[in-house]
């Protein structure tokens, strides 16, 4: 039986112990058969939160063997830095000697950190929260840390951004090991309707062109994002707002810094990734879903794999 083994440290993040160990709770539900460990390399153990936990077991109890995963969730900031986390040499030896023993070593947020106090990023691709990339780089200068990507696979070291990206990361694991169909049933147990792989970055469509304060183009884009699928011609979206074509296209550009037909064809795309990692939906389904005219459009414009500044836009 394969065995997930959760660290407990000081100050841990709830969210990042508690979606990653929902995933694999909701997989048992579903009839794998699995374990799950507890561990901390503390006797008192307290969350950000304010949370306490007790009883934990004491990491060098472990019997983890080739193929079962360690997760190590984020902590405190002020914690990670703190003399007392990076003096933990004998925990981070263990993480190493586990590794190498072909055992899976994850982390979540600032959780890579421990990894690489382990001397398990050298020369590997990682990822943290987008906070703590430049720092984490800076603290472990042969890391090739990426900064804008909510998971990445190196070899048998996974990490992942912040929050939920370690819900994504869990999801993906668990793809890996019992197939797209198993994983999409979790998926919908857990109610998370929007699966994001690896290829998702940190930044979003729907937050990232939204920093500003104009009511009207604000109310064009929830209509954008509610209406994927519709013709949404310049002259219907301006009278949802009681502006002229004209100026509803010159003043979107001025606050958003894109242009309407850029914009949804950018939200298509994204929604169309989140698609795709349904396996019961067919490409001819999600591009009608999305609104691309045709199936062969909609493949053409993600092989593109261009920035949102360079999609190739159709009308």
């Amino acid at each position: 039986m394969k065995k997930f083994a959760f660290i407990i440290p000081h100050f841990v993040e709830i969210l990042d112990l508690a979606g990653p160990l929902q995933v694999f709770t909701e997989a048992k539900f579903y009839g794998y058969e699995l374990s799950l460990e507890f561990y901390s390399y503390q006797d008192e153990i307290t969350s950000t939160s304010g949370l306490p936990f007790f009883n934990i077991k004491n990491y060098k109890e472990a019997e983890l063997g080739e193929g079962d995963y360690i997760f190590m969730p984020g902590m405190d900031d002020k914690y990670v830095r703190s003399i007392p986390f990076k003096a933990e040499r004998e925990f981070f030896n263990w993480l190493k000697a586990s590794a190498d023993r072909k055992v899976f070593v994850c982390s979540i947020c600032n959780g890579a950190f421990a990894l690489g106090h382990a001397g398990l990023l050298k020369d590997t691709e990682c990822t943290t929260h987008w906070r703590r990339v430049e720092e984490m780089q800076a603290e472990f200068p042969t890391a090739k840390v990426l900064s804008d990507i909510l998971y990445k696979k190196s070899n048998n070291v996974y990490t992942s951004a912040g929050i939920s990206a370690g819900i994504d990361l869990s999801l993906a694991i668990l793809e890996e090991l019992k197939g797209a169909l198993f994983t999409h049933k979790v998926a919908r147990g857990l109610v998370v309707y929007h699966r994001r792989s690896q290829n998702h970055t940190q930044n979003s469509i729907y937050l990232d062109y939204r920093n500003h304060i104009n009511p009207s183009i604000h109310v064009v884009q929830d209509h954008l994002i509610d209406h994927l699928s519709d013709d949404n011609s310049i002259e219907d979206l301006a009278e949802l707002v009681a502006m002229s074509p004209r100026n509803l296209s010159r003043v979107f550009k001025e606050k958003t810094g894109t242009t309407i037909l850029e914009y949804l064809t950018m939200l298509r795309l994204e929604f169309a990734k989140t698609m795709l990692n349904n396996p019961e939906y067919t490409i001819e389904y999600i591009a009608n879903k999305c609104g691309f005219k045709t199936a062969r459009q909609l493949q053409r414009i993600i092989k593109e794999n261009k920035t949102p500044a360079n999609y190739h836009v159709e009308k």
